[in-house]
């Protein structure tokens, strides 16, 4: 399941996008317009920054922009950022793999395989970047 982190990154992101880039966006502007509470949403900003995605400027007229092209985000590098892995075991992750402790056999696991095919099948749809998503009549905003 995907978090409400998660969710709220990508929505800020697109925010920013639909913006164009045209001026810097503070935490509580960018809260309001995409009710994400404040607080949650300034540690978000923060974990988006720390990865450069993001870059901030402060004083009066400061706020949040893009350090990275909209459309070299990818929503899965997204996922990635805030939550970690994306596969829903780690034995079948490929950038957070762990060998799961009960298993005798990864060969012959048949919860592994499926969760490979899985992870399989929603890569290459989460390797959307938030560029397409605010431009594309199939993630309507």
């Amino acid at each position: 399941m995907l978090s409400k982190r998660v969710k709220y990154a990508i929505k800020t992101l697109l925010f920013l996008n639909r913006t164009n880039n045209a001026s810097l966006f503070s935490a509580k502007k960018i809260s309001e317009n995409e009710r994400i509470p404040l607080k949650f949403l300034e540690q978000i900003l923060r974990e988006l920054k720390q990865n450069k995605i993001l870059k901030s400027e402060r004083g009066a007229e400061g706020g949040y922009t893009f350090m990275k092209d909209p459309a070299d985000i990818k929503v899965l590098d997204v996922i990635r950022i805030v939550d970690g892995p994306v596969a829903m075991l780690p034995c079948a992750s490929l950038n957070f793999y762990e060998k799961c402790a009960d298993c005798t056999d990864e060969a012959t696991c048949g919860i592994r395989k499926l969760l490979i095919n899985v992870r399989d099948s929603m890569l290459p749809i989460l390797d959307t970047s938030i560029a397409d998503m605010t431009k594309s009549e199939k993630f309507p905003i």
